[in-house]
């Protein structure tokens, strides 16, 4: 009963809850305890409403996970877990996840407390109608991880960069936007319609929008790093080497959607991919060099 308990909280999902240290790196606090310690109890209390999140994602979405090639073998959809036990996980989860957003002694508590509690109902939303809503639905997902970074930056007391908002948004439109291309794929291929908002979109839709938001998301990051406001802070003109990176990251995962249709899990691609590791951590190295060295 326990691997399927953990199935599903999926804590391989919580790889994307990085994204909560990010306002703590960037302001070159990333080695200070004093900031790194409520950073991280943020972060456990997102990853424990995240996993709520999903634990009520898989109870709602069971009868379609079915007829899902992989999402098929997911806890509820398969079986290993009643719907009643995982009810009790989702429950627990976000009150654990609350909880500590309330006690874990963080520069602006209640606001943190509120984003989180915002997070739950927006997803909670998105289970029930808007990820039937096409585009829509991609948007939520992208504004799941900017309240990520408002997370990180509440709980440290850190002031967030709207170049930060934005390249945020952008990536993790980029990503969901990938993703949706899979589902399609899918049931082009196969039949299968995986998502009810599915026929709504369309190969030739997504490959332009996938294209247009990299190309964005690049054009972004690279304004972030020549901005004066940026350059003066940070003290280095050489931030610009980092977007080699982003380039070489983005144009790989296009590679990876448009030609090898393995879009299905940006998580998974990160954990798999050497090309794509071998892009974060060069682009985390010199941004590393640069920052504190």
């Amino acid at each position: 009963m326990i691997r399927p308990l953990i199935r599903l909280l999926r804590p391989s999902q919580w790889l994307k809850n990085v994204f909560v240290f990010m306002p703590l790196f960037f302001d070159r606090h990333a080695a200070d305890w004093h900031y790194v310690w409520p950073c991280l109890l943020a972060t456990l209390a997102f990853c424990l409403a995240a996993s709520g999140v999903y634990c009520f994602n898989d109870i709602h979405d069971a009868e379609a996970d079915r007829r899902h090639p992989q999402k098929r073998l997911r806890p509820v959809a398969s079986g290993a877990v009643s719907r009643r036990t995982a009810y009790a996980v989702t429950g627990v989860a976000w009150m654990l996840a609350l909880a500590l957003a309330v006690l874990g002694g963080y520069a602006m508590p209640g606001a943190l407390a509120a984003t989180l509690l915002g997070y739950i109902l927006m997803n909670v939303a998105y289970c029930v109608w808007l990820k039937h809503m096409a585009i829509v639905d991609v948007f939520v997902i992208a504004m799941g991880f900017v309240l990520r970074i408002v997370v990180g930056a509440q709980s440290t007391g850190v002031i967030l960069s709207h170049w930060m908002v934005l390249t945020t948004f952008l990536l993790a439109l980029f990503l969901a936007l990938a993703k949706r291309r899979d589902d399609v794929v899918i049931y082009a291929t196969s039949g299968q319609k995986t998502r009810q908002d599915v026929d709504r979109y369309g190969i030739d839709f997504l490959t332009s929008a996938i294209s247009i938001l990299g190309a964005i998301t690049i054009m972004c990051y690279i304004l972030y790093t020549v901005s004066a406001e940026v350059v003066g802070r940070v003290g280095s003109p050489y931030l610009y080497t980092t977007s080699v990176f982003v380039l070489a990251g983005i144009l790989r995962y296009l590679q990876l959607t448009l030609v090898y249709q393995r879009s299905g899990s940006p998580t998974q691609v990160l954990l798999h991919d050497r090309f794509i590791q071998l892009c974060t951590a060069g682009w985390l190295t010199a941004f590393t060099i640069i920052l504190y060295v």
